[in-house]
């Protein structure tokens, strides 16, 4: 009987694992500016009179920018 229970619970686990990651949520991040960015964009972002690269990425579940340690493109 318990081999049973545990192996529904573990279908039922994989049915809402499975749910969760095909109705994904559009996330987008803003910039100094107030445009919207898709996750995974890389810009130059300009804040404090420091400019940096940034990535808009994931943070548990909200967007955030995350500094990549390069410098802007001059040019």
């Amino acid at each position: 009987m318990r081999l049973i229970s545990f192996a529904a619970a573990a279908a039922l686990c994989l049915v809402t694992t499975a749910q969760a990651t095909t109705s994904a949520i559009p996330c987008q991040c803003r910039d100094t500016n107030g445009n919207l960015h898709e996750v995974g964009t890389q810009m130059c972002l300009q804040v404090d009179g420091r400019a940096f690269m940034a990535l808009c990425d994931m943070s548990l579940n909200v967007t955030i920018w995350r500094d990549t340690g390069d410098a802007c493109p001059t040019g």
